[in-house]
């Protein structure tokens, strides 16, 4: 349920953060006043961060910039791509599982992306910045501007070209999203983050998230706290509420830290 007394936060074993909004600014890297903050609060909880973005993502966005002592690194765990993969740290960072989509499935979504691009006639933006459509194992994800384009403009320009994006464009993908979930019945597909579109096995989002940390961290869901920026309907955090879990809305990393100073 979704709470707003603070007393609560101090009672939770594990910490779940959404990455992309929540921890950091969409595709960009982690700040180093987030660093810190996560550092303080390793001491004294567990943390799970869970993100669309594949390990790679997670190792050139977050891992890269938490400068947080080695010793404390076994009490974070990462899951990657929606949970399909996760990776815990034992003098270095160790796959656990990896749930990868087959070779037949990722013919049919490409297929699914070429007719439904042309159906509604849809007009890709005149500067890409990287793939649009990229294989990332675990999940194949559309990317309206690119998946570099936060790179590529740096973080200010970047991240004010995605919001722009979005929100201009919302409806057409959320119709696009629509389609190919009619085409692609057997799978999972998720309209995420400001201009992408995840796509994964059936079953898979962040309610299938929660329950993997659940069996895999031996933790109930009462003993958790979830910290996102889009728990709300058609959000890619929303499936969280179907798990009883408490949990925390924020608009962006500013608050996110606020309220891991409260839980300290």
């Amino acid at each position: 349920m979704k709470i707003s007394n603070f007393e609560k936060l101090t009672d939770k074993d594990l910490i779940v953060f959404d990455l992309d909004g929540t921890l950091t600014e969409t595709k960009s890297n982690l700040e180093q006043d987030m660093s810190e903050a996560l550092t303080s609060l390793l001491k004294e909880k567990k943390v799970v961060v869970i993100g669309g973005g594949n390990y790679k993502q997670f190792k050139k966005q977050f891992i890269k910039y938490l400068k947080c002592p080695r010793h404390l690194l076994s009490r974070l765990f990462l899951f990657p791509t929606t949970a399909t993969s996760f990776y815990r740290y034992s003098n270095g960072w160790k796959k656990v599982y990896e749930f990868v989509l087959s070779k037949r499935d990722i013919i049919m979504i490409r297929k699914a992306f070429r007719d439904v691009f042309k159906e509604i006639n849809y007009i890709q933006p005149k500067k890409v910045y990287g793939k649009v459509l990229e294989d990332r194992g675990t999940q194949f994800t559309f990317s309206a501007l690119g998946q570099d384009v936060v790179t590529i403009l740096g973080k200010n320009a970047g991240v004010r070209l995605k919001k722009e994006w979005t929100r201009k464009n919302t409806p057409l993908k959320l119709k696009i999203a629509a389609l190919m979930q009619e085409r692609l019945p057997h799978l999972e597909v998720h309209a995420a983050g400001f201009t992408s579109i995840d796509i994964t096995k059936k079953g898979v989002d962040k309610q299938y998230g929660m329950n993997q940390i659940k069996k895999y961290l031996h933790i109930s869901i009462k003993n958790m706290l979830f910290i996102g920026d889009a728990i709300f309907p058609g959000g890619n955090d929303y499936a969280v509420t179907k798990t009883g879990v408490d949990y925390m809305k924020v608009k962006g990393p500013r608050e996110t830290k606020a309220i891991i100073r409260n839980i300290l």
